[in-house]
């Protein structure tokens, strides 16, 4: 056996999936050539140590970066990962965006960091707006003076509309609102009544079911009643029995009035 043959069948040999006189042939070449030997000593080593190991974890951006490499179409840019920023923050991110997204935060390295920051930024603000400060002398003839032109409080109207609609609100609370109270009693009323009788767990969803129920065994009630209709409608009435009298007259008739023509004959 060459060497290369040896190389060629080292795995199979290990495997001991080779017949007999290969294995022999194998034993042979390896006690008689020392760097088959020495090869065979490496793999054999090799594959001892890889069964006992462990299998390393992968990689937090192992998933993105395959993606990235498989389905290119997929991946998302820097400008687009910005914009979805806020939604993904918010929770407000739709399913595919939200993976893909992910995906860029993983693999990008300018993209990385920039979640955190945000959220650091939102967490100082929400501190620094807590902690209450005095308000900067003048500040508010400032703003007068920037708004109307003035350092003098004005007095300002509320369009004309507007105020006649707010007067008519005064006239109608008075009167609409006790007929509001009233319906909104019966209502709670009414629905206080329906959960504790016709539900069976006190809730409003048990009422619906109830409902439910009620509608069902009635449209099946109707149901049995139409077929029965339809049954006795195409059913045809039986036939009236034959009647005796009629029988008896006909055979008179038949007959001679029940009085035999031979008797006559034997009198004379």
């Amino acid at each position: 056996m060459l060497c290369v043959d040896f190389e060629t069948l080292l795995t199979d040999y290990l495997e001991g999936v080779t017949g007999f006189e290969t294995n022999r042939q194998m034993a042979e070449h390896a006690m008689k050539c020392p760097i088959c030997h020495e090869t065979l000593s490496a793999v054999k080593s090799s594959v001892a140590a890889c069964r006992i190991a462990s299998v390393p974890e992968p990689s937090r951006d192992l998933d993105a970066r395959i993606l990235q490499k498989t389905t290119p179409q997929t991946a998302m840019t820097c400008e687009e990962f910005e914009e979805f920023l806020t939604d993904y923050l918010d929770g407000f991110l739709p399913a595919n965006l939200y993976h893909r997204w992910e995906r860029h935060a993983a693999v990008c390295a300018r993209c990385t960091e920039l979640p955190g920051e945000v959220v650091r930024s939102i967490g100082a603000c929400y501190t620094y707006i807590s902690e209450e400060k005095p308000l900067p002398v003048g500040l508010h003839e400032r703003i007068l003076q920037a708004t109307l032109g003035t350092a003098t409080p004005q007095e300002i109207k509320a369009p004309w509309t507007a105020r006649a609609a707010s007067r008519f609100r005064l006239w109608l609370d008075p009167i609409i609102s006790p007929q509001l109270v009233s319906v909104a009693t019966m209502i709670l009323v009414a629905v206080l009544v329906l959960t504790n009788t016709v539900s069976a767990d006190g809730s409003i969803s048990g009422v619906y079911d109830a409902g439910l129920a009620l509608a069902e065994r009635t449209g099946a009630q109707s149901q049995m009643l139409q077929q029965q209709m339809n049954l006795e409608q195409s059913t045809p009435p039986p036939a009236p029995p034959p009647q005796k009298q009629n029988n008896d007259q006909n055979k008179e008739s038949s007959n001679g009035g029940g009085r035999p023509e031979s008797n006559g004959h034997k009198g004379r």
